[in-house]
Formats: C-alpha cells, structure tokens, sequence
C-alpha cells in the first residue's frame, strides 16, 4: 500500500461526508416547499417510528404547499401529528386521506435560527472530514513505521491529506454560505 492509496480510500469517504451534509441541510426550511422538507418527519406507526416516506407519498402542489397522500387512512392522524410536533414550524391540515401542509413564510427569528442549524450541520461536517485526515496520516504513519515509505513520502502525504481537507472544507463553506443566503432570502 503506498501513500496515493491511502488518498484514494479517504477521499470517498470525504465526497460522502459533503453528500450527507448536503441531504441535511435540505432538509431545513428556506420558505419555499420542498418534498425534502420532511425527510426528518417520523411517524409512529403500527408500533415504531417510522419515515414519512414510508406511510405516505409526499408532493410540492405550488411553492408554498406540500400535500401529503397517506397510504393507510388510520395513520392519517399520526401522520398529521407527526408534522405537527416536527418542529419545523407547520401545520398541517387534514383533508381525507391527504394532508395538506402550508409553508409560511419565515419570521427574521426562524431565518436565524435555521442558519445556526446550517452551521451546527457544516461544523459537525468538518469534524468528520477532519477526523478522515487524521485516519489519513495515521494510515500513512504505520506506512512509514512498516518501512513501506520513506520519510519524505511520509511529510508529502501529510501535506496532501491537509491539502484534501482544505479542499473539502472549502466545499463545505461555499455550500453552507449558499444555503445561508437561500434562508436569509426574503
């Protein structure tokens, strides 16, 4: 195994890191309806917690709608108390079978409080991508200790771990300011 190995097994893990921040921070409220909006929802449903996407089919009807068409009409109150107790600021409506979720519009508090939770998100995010350059260099350390790479190439793959992190937090600060900007947005 040599150090470019041991990049190329880290750097996955890194892309996926910013694709599950990505999907997390989706799902927080801009003011504008989207299906991801209730990823997060769980339902108690015949006995267990269970996603929303399970127990429904979650539509945008305009962009400030979401409708939600329950399967099983006996988890129609669940579901809308599901949504209710989220805390995301909603109330659903039931309607039938269907649940009819209105988006209001944010409050300059709630805009506030959304982008502390997009930064809670990006910093848990950096912790991890900071954590995979730490595997990273104690991969390469035991290389070195194996007697599998010189020195130099030791300090090289320290530097292009560091230069992998800077290269994914990066990433991560540019979504998290786009995501900023998209609550902030009146």
């Amino acid at each position: 195994m040599s150090v470019k190995d041991v990049a190329q097994k880290i750097e996955p893990k890194m892309k996926k890191c910013l694709e599950a921040f990505q999907h997390e921070i989706t799902t927080i409220r801009t003011g504008k309806a989207t299906t991801t909006l209730l990823d997060r929802v769980k339902v108690e449903a015949y006995g267990q917690q269970m996603p929303l996407k399970q127990v429904g089919n979650v539509s945008v009807q305009d962009a400030h709608t979401l409708m939600v068409q329950v399967w099983d009409k006996s988890m129609v109150s669940a579901t809308e108390k599901a949504i209710r107790d989220a805390n995301l600021g909603l109330n659903p409506a039931a309607e039938g079978q269907s649940i009819r979720v209105s988006i209001p519009p944010l409050t300059e508090e709630r805009r506030k409080e959304f982008v502390k939770l997009t930064k809670k998100f990006g910093e848990d995010s950096k912790v991890s991508l900071r954590n995979l350059r730490r595997d990273m260099i104690q991969d390469i350390e035991k290389l070195e200790k194996a007697k599998a790479v010189s020195e130099d190439e030791k300090n090289k793959g320290k530097k292009d771990a560091d230069d992998l992190l800077h290269k994914y937090e990066k990433l991560l600060m540019d979504m998290i300011t786009a995501k900023e900007k998209e609550i902030m947005a009146v």
